[in-house]
């Protein structure tokens, strides 16, 4: 993640650059830091797991959002653009704001080459400072694997690792279960020759 510029920016001074941004920008204790745009298979993997989600929570109490809906984390002052998040029951907002969330229960990332690094490491531990964030998942856009971690009931992070064709993820803060062939449906993968 490379900064802006080096400078310190305020909260209030992001989300008014952010109004008038051509693209979305990440910001982390006073750095701001540009988000790399999506390939055609990180936008399929990402709105085919929110179809399915959205599909299967129709008429319960869970709303599910794509990259455009901001998560304000204000432990770590961190305002970001989660690729899925879940909420359960009613929504709660950044002070003063409609546009920006704080109390997800699952966010899932679908990987790139540029960012799974962060993703993994800082980013998670960001997440983890999140109250309300139960699960979080690692969705690889290059083979079809998924990794997930689920907070258990002593708090601690249980990883459990998904792959292959014949892989159903089964999430575990939701009452919810998706195949590979629908969470990858329409995503193109390189042959070994063509790397």
């Amino acid at each position: 993640m490379q900064a802006k510029e080096q400078r310190y920016y305020s909260p209030e001074e992001y989300l008014e650059l952010e109004t008038t941004a051509e693209s979305r920008s990440e910001y982390f204790n006073g750095q701001i830091f540009p988000m790399p745009g999506g390939l055609p298979n990180h936008n399929r993997i990402a709105l085919n797991f929110s179809a399915a989600l959205h599909s299967a929570f129709k008429r319960k109490n869970y709303e599910v959002f794509m990259a455009d809906m901001r998560l304000w984390i204000p432990q770590v002052r961190l305002y970001t653009y989660p690729d899925v998040m879940i909420v359960s029951g009613a929504l709660e907002f950044a002070e003063g704001r409609r546009d920006t969330i704080t109390n997800p229960i699952a966010i899932a990332e679908v990987l790139s080459e540029s960012t799974k690094n962060y993703d993994r490491g800082e980013k998670f531990k960001l997440y983890r400072s999140i109250p309300s964030l139960r699960e979080y998942l690692l969705i690889e856009q290059s083979e079809k694997s998924v990794e997930q971690f689920f907070k258990n009931e002593n708090n601690q992070w249980i990883l459990s690792e998904y792959q292959g064709e014949e892989a159903m993820l089964s999430l575990n803060s939701v009452e919810f279960q998706i195949s590979f062939s629908d969470l990858y449906d329409n995503v193109e993968f390189e042959s070994v020759d063509e790397i």
